[in-house]
């Protein structure tokens, strides 16, 4: 259990805000800044509006309870009380397999539509790498750590990173991790999708169409879910994604009838 925990513990970065970087290397968090306001129209936003200030702070509180019990696993493990130890490990390992969602997208969570992936980073190259080597991998709560673990590390390359030209890879594979059974934060994955698109034009996945089942299937956002199909319809080349867009938005606008 114990290499299981030190190699989680020991990667990623905490979640931040962001704001669009000059140059790759320039991380995008920026301590103390507020999050942007929702756009007019969102439907989140009356009831995203004033909780701002309660999501930064429970954020800031996550971190700093992780955070001591790092230090406490430190400590223990300098002065070998082995059954403190033990304690910490199991503390530490309940606090990553708990669920934790995202209470408001625009606070510290998914970065703006306006980056761009256009700078080859071998830090961030290798950052990829490692997380796919987690993702996907174990059964019951080791599979749970692992994606753990890849997630951490795959926003450790957007925020340290936002203008490698991994980004959109890395959108990608996060979408399809808070969409798998170790999350199913359904709002967080269909942001994630998008981002993918849009910070790589020409993208040639499936990221439209998955973002667009999401809005339809689980979100319940049928006006977003037909604006998706239609891009799909617009920019996909796979004609079995040019099909089955083009059948639902029948299904959705009435027009199969």
């Amino acid at each position: 259990m114990r290499a299981t925990l030190l190699g989680l513990i020991g990667a990623g970065a905490a979640a931040a805000g962001w704001a669009a970087a000059d140059q790759p290397s320039k991380p995008l968090t920026e301590p103390g800044k507020a999050a942007a306001p929702l756009p007019p129209g969102d439907p989140s936003s009356a009831a995203a509006a004033g909780d701002v200030q309660l999501v930064e702070r429970h954020i800031a509180a996550r971190k700093e309870y992780e955070n001591s019990l790092k230090s406490l696993h430190e400590h223990y493990t300098k002065v070998g009380d082995k059954q403190r130890l033990m304690w910490a490990e199991r503390e530490l390992m309940s606090y990553h397999l708990m669920w934790k969602p995202s209470y408001n997208l625009e606070v510290k969570d998914v970065p703006p539509a306006t980056l761009e992936a256009r700078v080859n980073v071998r830090e961030a190259n290798e950052l990829y790498k490692t997380a796919m080597e987690y993702k996907g991998r174990g059964i019951g709560d080791e599979y749970v750590l692992n994606m753990r673990r890849a997630e951490l590390l795959l926003r450790e390359v957007i925020d340290k990173y936002p203008n490698s030209d991994k980004i959109g890879d890395v959108a990608y594979q996060l979408g399809d991790i808070y969409e798998s059974r170790a999350y199913k934060q359904y709002d967080r994955a269909a942001k994630y999708f998008e981002r993918s698109f849009q910070w790589v034009r020409g993208a040639r996945t499936d990221a439209r169409l998955r973002a667009a089942l999401l809005y339809d299937r689980q979100l319940n956002e049928r006006t977003k879910a037909v604006d998706l199909y239609r891009a799909v319809v617009e920019h996909d080349t796979n004609p079995d994604h040019i099909k089955q867009a083009e059948k639902r938005i029948g299904e959705l606008t009435g027009r199969n009838k």
